[in-house]
């Protein structure tokens, strides 16, 4: 993903999602987190070439 220049954001909610992790504090909260988080929690890697 971080060679094809994908959001950060996503990156980071990705993983966050993918390990299980709490969400971010509420005012940290990015679309690109959140859509990532979600991504992540459901182990799929589909939909990150839209944050690119």
């Amino acid at each position: 993903m971080e060679e094809m220049g994908v959001n950060d954001n996503y990156i980071q909610g990705w993983v966050a999602g993918f390990l299980n992790n709490p969400e971010i504090e509420e005012q940290r909260i990015t679309d690109e987190w959140e859509s990532g988080f979600e991504d992540g929690k459901e182990h799929t890697d589909s939909n990150f070439t839209n944050f690119t």
